[in-house]
This record gives C-alpha cells, structure tokens and sequence, in this order.
C-alpha cells in the first residue's frame, strides 16, 4: 500500500542560488500565478526564493550540491520551507 502522506507532497524543480551554513540553500523555484495580467489573459510565472535543506539520503551518501546546480525540492505544507531530494 502506498502512504498517504507521501502522494500529498508536492515537489518542484528549482536552481541553487545561494549556499549557507549548516547544508542550507536559498533555492530560485518559479510559481505559477493564475492572476490576469493587465493587458492579456495570460498567466504569469513568479520567480521566488525559499529556504531549503539537503534530504537524509543526500547528506548520507554526501552528494555536493554548488550554487546553479538545478535541483528537485519538496516543499513543506505551509510553504515556507522545503528539502532538497535530488541533484538534476
């Protein structure tokens, strides 16, 4: 059976921007935004940054992770955060 809790999270593809202390990053993820543009119908996608950290797997086997390395982040529930799972 398949865990509820994992089909829940959503994952998305980012770029490392900057590295901090402590395997944390500042990850560039674009959001799509449903708003309407003024002038046009179309939908416009955000660029923002979040906090993220390397996941269990990636610090066990030490896989490097630089600034400009594209990335696969989850991101929490509330949004504020996310883990990253893989190197792209």
């Amino acid at each position: 059976m398949s865990d509820p809790k994992k089909e829940k999270m959503l994952s998305v593809r980012g770029i490392v921007t900057e590295a901090l202390p402590s395997t944390l990053f500042r990850v560039e993820i674009s959001v799509q935004n449903s708003a309407q543009v003024a002038g046009g119908g179309a939908n416009e996608n955000d660029k923002r940054e979040i906090l993220a950290y390397l996941g269990g797997k990636m610090r066990m086997h030490r896989i490097k992770v630089l600034i400009g390395d594209s990335v696969e982040v989850v991101l929490d529930p509330y949004g504020g955060k996310g883990r990253i799972i893989k190197r792209l």
